[in-house]
């Protein structure tokens, strides 16, 4: 269907260098150290935006499950804690999503909720990390 790139830039020791992440479209452009990554330091980091790709691409795909089904989602809002560990290893995605889908039922909107989350195609890729999901219909 499509293809699309992402590139980094590191110079330097592992600690004390510093990097630049930056996609194609020029969407976004960022700067990445240790401290960004391991720390608490300026900056972003690949688990950030594994996050953002994570969180964007499932609430996608929830929205076309419930389309499919003839529900016209108001708003899907999802966040994606990832969890880096000793290693290092993402062990843990945690997606945290509230939706607002008029005329849908709790029990319909799990299914769906689940099923987004076993089958967008970022949850597809992280099969090595453990993901829960955590899916609340507002109003």
């Amino acid at each position: 269907m499509t293809t699309r790139t992402s590139s980094a830039e590191w110079k330097g020791t592992l600690k004390d260098g510093a990097g630049t992440m930056k996609l194609a479209s020029g969407a976004f452009e960022g700067p990445y150290t240790y401290a960004s990554r391991f720390e608490s330091g300026p900056g972003t980091n690949p688990e950030e935006l594994i996050g953002a790709a994570h969180a964007g691409c499932f609430s996608m795909f929830l929205s076309a499950l419930l389309s499919k089904e003839g529900y016209t989602p108001t708003s899907i809002r999802t966040s994606a804690t990832v969890h880096l560990t000793e290693g290092p290893t993402i062990s843990l995605i945690e997606l945290n999503c509230e939706a607002q889908v008029p005329g849908l039922t709790d029990a319909v909107f799990q299914e769906k909720a689940s099923a987004a989350k076993a089958g967008c195609p970022v949850s597809k890729l992280l099969t090595g990390a453990e993901i829960r999901l955590s899916a609340k219909l507002v109003e």
